[in-house]
């Protein structure tokens, strides 16, 4: 693969390629894999997340325009990201609950991670992640399409929004190798904070559709989440010394829940 030279500066073509090349399955060539790239990429995670999102709603809504029901426009929302991904953020959400399920030092635990093997914390946790994904989407999208594309493209960004702020400066990886490492710290926390108001204002943009509590639960929906997901990210850090990549995808799919959780309620 033909990488650009670190020393010219990264454009931000090569932050959308990093972002996109690294975070999805789409065909886009990934030219720079330096700390500059990086940055730009986890930066843009959460338009990458905007695009899963919209994806995921599209196949929903042809599948209710055919005449499924909610419950399978609800699958099929949860299904498209994790095709997007190859199934990682969620194979790094089980291969995380077995780490910290082991209750094994930092680098025991970091030898179950690695496993090809799934344990019994990781099969509970994947199940009622999913269980849950499935059935706020399905109450949404029985409520009206509108509501379950708002539920379905809030919650694919403010996965990847947790995504920006774990790769912010300040946390370490665990391992010297992998993504995790390629991405910790690379994201100022300045732009992390600025992204989180943007994404929580946009959320509230589009909820307020639906009048002023709806503004609320959208804003609530991406701050809760990130809230959740940076609980169990300095849980991580303690535990393990630091971010994996099966960390990042336990964080995302963590923010994904987190979020249709709060929009579950108010219906």
């Amino acid at each position: 693969m033909r990488t650009s030279s670190p020393s010219s500066p990264p454009s931000p073509l090569d932050g959308l390629r990093f972002a996109f090349g690294t975070l999805t399955v789409l065909p886009v060539r990934v030219h720079r894999w330096d700390r500059g790239a990086a940055r730009g990429g986890m930066l843009a995670a959460a338009l990458v997340g905007l695009v899963a999102g919209a994806l995921s709603v599209a196949l929903a809504l042809l599948l209710l325009l055919l005449g499924a029901g909610p419950l399978l426009a609800a699958v099929g929302s949860v299904a498209v990201p994790a095709v997007l991904t190859r199934g990682l953020h969620l194979d790094g959400l089980a291969d995380t609950a077995d780490g910290l399920g082991s209750g094994k030092p930092a680098e025991e635990a970091l030898s179950i991670m690695k496993r090809s093997d799934i344990g019994p914390f990781g099969v509970l946790t994947l199940v009622l992640a999913l269980l849950a994904q499935v059935a706020v989407l399905a109450q949404s999208y029985d409520d009206s399409w509108a509501r379950g594309a708002a539920a379905a493209v809030t919650s694919a960004v403010t996965a990847r929004l947790a995504l920006t702020l774990a790769a912010r400066t300040g946390v370490p990886a665990a391992r010297p190798e992998g993504l995790g490492a390629a991405v910790a710290g690379v994201v100022p926390v300045p732009g992390a904070l600025a992204l989180t108001v943007l994404c929580a204002a946009g959320a509230a943009a589009w909820g307020a559709g639906s009048g002023p509590y709806g503004a609320l639960r959208g804003a609530a929906a991406v701050l809760f989440a990130l809230a959740t997901a940076e609980l169990l990210l300095r849980h991580c850090v303690r535990r393990f010394g630091g971010v994996t990549g099966d960390v990042f995808g336990a964080l995302a799919e963590t923010a994904a829940t987190a979020s249709l959780v709060v929009l579950a309620f108010g219906h």
